[in-house]
């Protein structure tokens, strides 16, 4: 067993080696690299018929001072004893070669020892009160408190939490009109692939993000505007909220502009809805975002689309 190798370079005899070193010893010869170092088959022979070993039992040999040897041979008894259980607990340090040798064993309870060189400190009952105000929450007391006060799910807390957006999100989310779910998708989500498509977040500063989304809270944009002005700050086009908004010409159609255009396009495509019927709600609404995309919230002009499609289909008798 001393010389038994589970892994490459992993031997009882090694860690026993090591261990030995610790306690100022050169090393440790062990019966399974036998005869070798000066020692010869008739020293061992010697050996075994002294010990009275068989032939399957091994030994050890050790070298130096009366004293040093009987604290090391209890250390090497207690380790073979470990390697019954596993892996004992012990500080290691790493080599040049990316292994671990034996540093020094775990310090026990009888270590835990008050420092004597540091004064004692008498700290006041106030003093702990305060201190134990001004403890943080858990982790999972955080998780749980940032999706029960949003109404997140769970994957869009754990989102939010580990991003650089945390306190945006919540400074955002004072605003009662906008939803928690959709500022969580457009921090974590929207911006995540824009970056991914190689445009800079850096350029897109918090205070432009707040400014963006209060310009939706105050129905001047859409929805669909957010991603339109933060590839246009974040590809360097522009550097603010305003400045996208001007460039890219997103500016909220009214509703009677809205309903003018998509009456323009129901009669335009007429032929459309009466071969597809209900169905042609897609390539309608497809034509109609190429032009309004980020001027109108998509989830009104799907809606507006289907009533004027079913009133065309009624009409029709179909």
């Amino acid at each position: 067993m001393f010389g038994f190798e589970p892994y490459e370079g992993i031997r009882l005899g090694k860690q026993l080696g090591e261990l030995v070193r610790f306690f100022g010893l050169g090393g440790v010869f062990h019966s399974d690299e036998l005869p070798n170092h000066g020692i010869e088959e008739l020293d061992i022979q010697q050996v075994k018929k002294t010990l009275e070993l068989g032939s399957k039992d091994g030994f050890l040999i050790l070298a130096g001072e009366q004293q040093k040897i009987d604290l090391v041979i209890e250390s090497i008894i207690k380790r073979i004893e470990d390697a019954k259980i596993g892996v004992p607990a012990e500080t290691r340090a790493a080599t040049s070669t990316g292994e671990t040798v034996f540093l020094r064993p775990r310090p026990g309870a009888s270590r835990m020892y008050p420092e004597t060189d540091i004064p004692p400190i008498i700290v006041e009952k106030n003093k702990l009160e305060e201190i134990q105000n001004k403890i943080p929450k858990s982790w999972e007391e955080t998780i749980s408190e940032l999706q029960n006060t949003y109404q997140l799910n769970h994957q869009l807390t754990m989102q939010i939490f580990d991003s650089d957006y945390l306190d945006l999100f919540e400074s955002i989310c004072k605003d009662k009109r906008i939803s928690p779910n959709f500022v969580a998708s457009v921090l974590c989500g929207t911006i995540t692939n824009l970056e991914r498509q190689g445009l800079d977040s850096k350029l897109l500063k918090n205070n432009e993000i707040e400014k963006a989304f209060s310009l939706l809270a105050d129905d001047k944009i859409a929805k669909e505007s957010l991603e339109i002005i933060f590839e246009s700050i974040m590809s360097g086009k522009t550097h603010t909220v305003s400045e996208a908004i001007e460039k890219t010409s997103i500016n909220k159609v009214d509703s009677s502009e809205l309903e003018k255009i998509l009456d323009e396009l129901v009669n335009a495509n007429l032929k459309i809805i009466e071969e597809q019927g209900p169905r042609s709600i897609g390539p309608l609404m497809g034509i109609a975002m190429k032009t309004m995309r980020g001027k109108v919230d998509g989830q009104k002009i799907n809606q507006l689309l289907e009533e004027k499609i079913k009133r065309k289909l009624d009409s029709t008798g179909q």
